[in-house]
């Protein structure tokens, strides 16, 4: 099956019910036969949604710069853990090891690694499927302002398009398979 890209918040400090939706994302990647890409770290949604997939007899990719390894928040129990010197390269490393990308609710960095992959979509730098995960409405307020950035021509409607916007892991991942058959 596919390298899945999972992009979601590291936090140690989040609600449950966020480290529910990683783990349930986990499992559910590894029930119907996908690799897990993260971004290599064992805590927050980043973990849980590693420990989720192993849980259900998954793969784990995890891509970490070495400063988050001397942090000591690298997920060692990573099928295959890729060091690397930079966030930068992290991202590249990400973007080429991956079939497709699933954006669940994070913050900065999440957004950062979300725009970075859909960028490089937008300028044809490849064409792997993304689909960012809006639980209950968490992504609504940076929805509405990409679409009065569109609606201002700062942003064109197909480079808009090029991300689908779901409410549920299920939906994103069928969503998902279905493009890259």
């Amino acid at each position: 099956m596919a390298a899945i890209c999972v992009f979601c918040a590291s936090s140690r400090t989040l609600d449950q019910r966020f480290l529910d939706l990683a783990t349930e994302t986990g499992a559910e990647l590894a029930r119907r036969g996908h690799t897990l890409v993260s971004g290599g770290g064992r805590v927050g949604m980043m973990g849980a949604v590693a420990a989720g997939v192993r849980a259900a007899g998954g793969r784990t990719l995890g891509i970490i710069p070495q400063s988050l390894v001397d942090l000591e928040v690298a997920d060692l129990a990573s099928d295959e853990l890729l060091i690397t010197e930079s966030m930068a390269d992290r991202k590249t490393i990400m973007i080429d090891k991956s079939d497709a990308f699933l954006a669940l609710p994070g913050g900065l960095g999440t957004l950062d690694e979300l725009f970075e992959v859909w960028t490089t979509a937008t300028l044809t730098l490849h064409s792997k499927p993304m689909t960012l995960v809006d639980a209950d409405g968490f992504y609504r307020p940076l929805l509405d302002w990409l679409g009065d950035l569109a609606g201002q021509t700062f942003l064109k409607p197909a480079g808009l398009e090029l991300l689908s916007v779901v409410a549920t892991v299920p939906a994103a991942l069928d969503l998902l398979e279905s493009r890259l058959s």
